[in-house]
């Protein structure tokens, strides 16, 4: 290989990516709206749930629960009428309604269980599950405190102390944003060195590399480093502007060796990016394998669902994908201040796979230039 025909190449490519707006979109799109959005909208997240309230009762107990919910986890509830709930939440209006029905307070002095019912939108998913055990225990703390004359908590023989680490305010947000940021990883550098082979074969420019005196192996790496390069750029900059500038989450770890196993996985990722282009030879077959291969890997990885919780056969065939060792290394190195001696099998096994990745691509990329 030659060097020179390398740079010359990556030039080439960068200069074609900057002539397609498309991807330019999709590339700052990818590395702040969509990491910003992903943090301020997780699903486990109880965030301004719209909560409405039938006190039927009107009584010091009910105005006590009433007062009880509050922002963030909750608006400040709408005091309606009987008649109007059902209505209400038909027009999705409200996610929770709470009847606190006639008597309840009289029914609590005089020793008797009275009930009081939550209506729930479970259209709302992610609300829902969440939101009714808030719901429940803010309930049963406001009633027990009102029945037992005095706001405390009942000593217990044992006292369970939790100290959160890496995530002190658990904060679900935080996780959210470094794992949109490993995932935009994948997806752009697999998207990115596939189009633009693609790309270069519907507009013919892919006859004329072949009657100049560069190798496929030249051509090949040559758009690895460009699209690579142009990766690893807006992650650094999204890790500086998005992640910690404007959605403050604290990075504990090294920068730098973060940036060093992105390179590696950039490596892994480019070279399946030109392998499914090879296969597919086409755009729309392009992304039809992209979906199939792209979703295992965010999915299945660890970055959503931790990697206990799946079938053993399922961890074992995940290791042989890249994207597994760079959630670990991801993880170690940004959430808990890794270093080097923690992560370097994760280092070494994204080294190893893109190594193997590379001799398929370039086998195949030799033979869809034929």
């Amino acid at each position: 290989m030659r060097l020179r025909n390398i740079f010359q190449l990556g030039v080439k490519e960068l200069r074609g990516l900057l002539r397609d707006p498309v991807m330019l979109v999709l590339i700052v799109y990818a590395f702040t709206l969509s990491i910003y959005t992903s943090s301020r909208a997780m699903p486990e997240t109880l965030n301004r749930a719209a909560l409405a309230i039938v006190d039927e009762d009107q009584s010091p107990l009910s105005a006590r629960i009433t007062t009880a919910f509050y922002p963030p986890y909750f608006l400040v509830p709408n005091l309606i009428t009987q008649q109007e709930m059902d209505a209400r939440m038909d027009a999705g209006l409200e996610t929770f309604v709470l009847n606190v029905p006639p008597n309840f307070q009289r029914d609590l002095l005089a020793g008797r269980a009275p009930t009081i019912q939550l209506n729930v939108d479970a259209t709302r998913m992610s609300q829902a599950f969440t939101g009714g055990g808030y719901i429940q225990s803010i309930v049963t703390s406001e009633v027990s405190e009102f029945a037992n004359r005095y706001r405390g908590d009942a000593a217990v023989p044992v006292e369970l102390t939790l100290r959160a680490r890496f995530n002190q305010e658990l904060n679900k947000g935080w996780f959210g944003a470094v794992t949109q940021v490993i995932n935009a990883v994948a997806m752009l550098s697999i998207v990115l060195t596939g189009a633009a082979l693609i790309r270069e074969r519907e507009h013919g420019t892919i006859e004329h590399l072949l009657v100049m005196p560069v190798t496929p192996t030249e051509i090949m790496v040559s758009k690895i480093w460009s699209m690579g390069l142009v990766v690893l750029l807006a992650t650094a900059v999204s890790l500086v502007l998005v992640v910690r500038g404007a959605l403050g989450v604290p990075v504990e770890g090294s920068m730098a060796l973060f940036l060093l196993g992105t390179a590696l996985q950039l490596f892994a990722t480019t070279c399946l990016g030109i392998f499914l282009a090879t296969v597919g030879g086409s755009m729309p077959q392009f992304g039809l394998l992209l979906m199939l291969v792209l979703l295992p890997l965010q999915m299945l990885s660890g970055a959503s669902t931790p990697r206990e919780s799946m079938p053993e056969i399922i961890q074992i065939i995940m290791l042989a994908a890249p994207n597994t060792h760079f959630v670990m290394l991801a993880q170690s190195v940004l959430f808990r201040g890794a270093g080097l001696g923690v992560v370097w099998p994760q280092l070494l096994a994204l080294l190893v796979i893109g190594c193997v990745f590379f001799a398929f691509s370039l086998r195949r990329f030799k033979a869809f230039l034929r």
